[in-house]
């Protein structure tokens, strides 16, 4: 009888730690339809916001820009539920991953991050195809890196700042916005080298919005 009992239990238990989320995942419009999802059981409910902020630099070298947000809710692994940024010196991406343990708590949007102020630190970036100007990194930004991703049969390299969350190889694959691209890291000031790229940064910044939407 306690076998039976024990077989039961490691068969019931599965479905009833199991949650109930609200998903929504955005179209390229930015809009989506929110439905519910039972989730696997080894994971929660998560809401991401992913802000783009696209920096315009004058040659004066005034800074201007704008930015989109991208907001989705699922079911969520406990590694995807992170705060960090990366940023590219034109264009700075602020992942806010929240999860929670209850059905339906996902009901809410994650809140928007904020860019913080520098850190001290510095990376190379890449204006058009010269990569040995410097960026100020921002708050927790303390490795830099250098990302790559393959656009119309070229690969597109971008240079900066980016959190060490971007960096791990174990997290990085979880992370909306990062599956699919080469990425290499690196700590201490402008250790990401200065060599030059002959691709534009507009063939990089299509292809990691479809990444957003659509991982």
């Amino acid at each position: 009888m306690q076998i039976l009992v024990l077989i039961l239990g490691i068969v019931l238990l599965p479905k009833a730690c199991a949650l109930k989320c609200y998903e929504c995942i955005p179209d390229l419009s930015g809009s989506c339809t929110e439905t519910t999802k039972d989730c696997p059981s080894n994971t929660q409910c998560g809401f991401n916001s992913i802000q783009f902020n696209f920096i315009y630099i004058a040659p004066n070298h005034n800074k201007s820009g704008t930015k989109a947000d991208v907001k989705e809710k699922g079911c969520a692994a406990a590694e995807e539920c992170v705060q960090a940024s990366v940023n590219y010196g034109v264009i700075q991406n602020l992942i806010t991953s929240k999860c929670c343990t209850s059905d339906l708590c996902n009901s809410q949007d994650a809140p928007e991050g904020s860019i913080s102020s520098p850190n001290g630190k510095k990376c190379f970036y890449c204006d058009g195809t010269d990569c040995s100007k410097t960026l100020n990194c921002n708050g927790d930004e303390d490795h830099c890196i250098s990302t790559t991703v393959t656009a119309g049969g070229q690969k597109a390299t971008v240079k900066g700042c980016a959190s060490k969350v971007i960096c791990s190889s174990t997290q990085t694959a979880q992370i909306p916005g990062i599956t699919g691209a080469e990425i290499s890291c690196c700590q201490g000031d402008l250790c990401n080298s200065a060599s030059s790229t002959t691709v534009s940064l507009l063939l990089f910044v299509t292809p990691l919005i479809s990444l957003v939407l659509f991982s």
